[in-house]
């Protein structure tokens, strides 16, 4: 008997070779389909180093950090009350969508439907269709905001009810309690925890989403990076670049604190 030492993977099928190249084939597709060029990307530098030297040191002026940063708060203010409004609105819409709990099988499919509808339209285009529809400003990056986290947050609401302890649910509904005292006292407060966590991940999302909203005009610092931009004002396009990317680490960092604060507290 001979130690024969195992292959490390096993022979792979006629099958399996046909679907690797098919695979190999796609992704060879896709980078000719998005332009990839080996040529662009060794004779990028020199123009990237350009780009730096120009935008090195940001600008610093206290009347242009008094005027980025009021437009800062500008854009915390859009996706804070588009995120809290959002998240509020849905707890109802993920209680549509959650399978078993209020609501027959088709319509938590048309919900879900919905659900996937909205996430799979980016918040950007949302921006472009409320400016329309309420004209330029702050609402329009607001309204964007809030149908961007209800497609989030809806479903990921209805995903952790539906994974909640059932056995506190089946207790109530055997005393006869309705379907909606049921969920009201049993469900959603088992599944608050991971509700909690999700929506401070809906916080950090508008957050970054609202920085780019001012580019269609919905308000926010994003405008003023467009205009450093369209200008070639570099340093005061790197001055609002490195803002957002200060607030935006800084409300990851709170949010995973209160995460972290949370989960600890269940445990």
């Amino acid at each position: 008997m001979t130690d024969a030492i195992p292959p490390r993977y096993d022979r792979v099928s006629a099958v399996g070779f046909l679907g690797y190249a098919a695979g190999v084939a796609l992704i060879v597709w896709c980078l000719n389909g998005a332009g990839f060029s080996l040529e662009k990307v060794t004779t990028s530098p020199p123009r990237f180093a350009d780009f730096m030297s120009r935008a090195w040191p940001p600008n610093l002026e206290p009347s242009v950090l008094e005027r980025l940063g009021w437009k800062m708060i500008e854009t915390l203010q859009i996706a804070v009350a588009g995120a809290v409004i959002g998240v509020i609105l849905s707890v109802p819409v993920a209680l549509l969508a959650a399978r078993g709990l209020v609501a027959g099988g088709w319509i938590n499919q048309v919900t879900r439907t919905i659900l996937g509808f909205l996430r799979a339209v980016p918040d950007i285009a949302w921006a472009l269709v409320f400016v329309v529809a309420v004209g330029l400003g702050p609402f329009a990056g607001m309204l964007a905001i809030v149908v961007d986290t209800v497609g989030f947050c809806g479903r990921f609401f209805a995903d952790d009810m539906e994974g909640t302890d059932k056995g506190p649910a089946e207790s109530l509904a055997a005393t006869g309690a309705r379907k909606i005292d049921v969920v009201a006292c049993a469900t959603i407060p088992a599944a608050m925890p991971a509700f909690i966590s999700t929506s401070l991940y809906a916080l950090e999302k508008a957050v970054r989403s609202s920085t780019i909203l001012g580019l269609v005009g919905a308000g926010g610092i994003g405008i003023e990076l467009k205009v450093g931009f369209d200008l070639f004002d570099y340093p005061t396009a790197m001055t609002v670049i490195l803002m957002i990317a200060v607030v935006v680490i800084g409300i990851e960092q709170i949010s995973g604190w209160a995460r972290n604060r949370i989960i600890g507290t269940e445990r």
